[in-house]
């Protein structure tokens, strides 16, 4: 019997997990956990044969999850870790690597093929495990040199100034949500973390600097440019989108202009 523990932040996945884990004859999950600090002290109570450990987290991350458990002298034997996130952006990607991650899976993912991934890490096909997961490693969605191309255009037409922080983080929020929209569910908790750890600043700061650049560019931009974009979804009376409907519309038209081009996947 493989025991394992989930520390997630999302209560419907872990509960999705449970509930897929309940039917499993060889899986017994013993703990779940959705903050950082209580994935610790939990890995150490129920010590489990595989962690899932989500990298965005409340109190603390999953890279911190990693580094306590490293120096923690309570562990009889450390899990096997498989990492999950909503982003393939390298760096942390190789951190986690560094700090003992033996996987790393890319949100959503499908749940069978994680509960194999569980297995194959107790198994005989780690080093063939090993080997897939550094070649997804070397191929994690990072935002296409066309996808940046279109982005950049896109924002110069609506009078964002490219030497703003927002236009530099919208630049980034809207290639990533391309690839993946879900991360617009987790605005706060998910794509400003993820972008302040890219620009070395912090969340609330993000949230803030993309604010300026569009209240910058609705004050730039020509009347005919914002009603084409954005007529049927920012009404006069709302004033300027938030920050989460400017992005989720930009990367929508831009996400339909690329596969027309077929630079994306379906």
């Amino acid at each position: 019997m493989i025991s394992v523990m989930v520390a997630d932040d999302n209560r419907e996945f872990c509960n999705l997990l449970s509930d897929y884990m309940s039917s499993q004859e060889d899986i017994h999950l013993v703990a779940t956990a959705n903050n950082g600090v209580d994935a610790v002290d939990k890995v150490i109570e129920h010590q489990p044969d595989v962690l899932i450990l989500d990298i965005i987290m409340p109190h603390l991350d999953g890279l911190g999850v990693l580094e306590r458990l490293n120096s923690n002298s309570q562990l009889e034997t450390r899990p096997r870790v498989i990492v999950l996130t909503a982003f393939g952006q390298e760096s942390i990607t190789q951190q986690a690597l560094r700090l003992g991650a033996d996987y790393f899976v890319l949100k959503p993912c499908n749940i069978e093929v994680l509960i194999r991934r569980v297995r194959s890490l107790l198994s005989d096909a780690l080093p063939e495990l090993a080997a897939e997961a550094s070649l997804n490693y070397a191929h994690a969605p990072a935002p296409k040199v066309d996808i940046e191309l279109e982005v950049t255009n896109l924002l110069h037409e609506l009078g964002v100034p490219a030497h703003i922080r927002g236009y530099h983080y919208l630049r980034y929020a809207i290639a990533l949500v391309i690839k993946d929209v879900t991360i617009l569910n987790s605005i706060t908790k998910a794509l400003y973390p993820e972008i302040a750890i890219k620009f070395d600043t912090t969340p609330n700061r993000v949230e803030r600097a993309i604010r300026h650049a569009i209240e910058t560019s609705w004050e730039r931009s020509e009347l005919e440019v914002i009603n084409r974009l954005f007529r049927y979804t920012v009404r006069n009376d709302r004033g300027k989108p938030t920050n989460s409907e400017f992005i989720a519309l930009l990367a929508d038209k831009l996400r339909l202009k690329l596969k027309n081009k077929q630079l994306i996947e379906n």
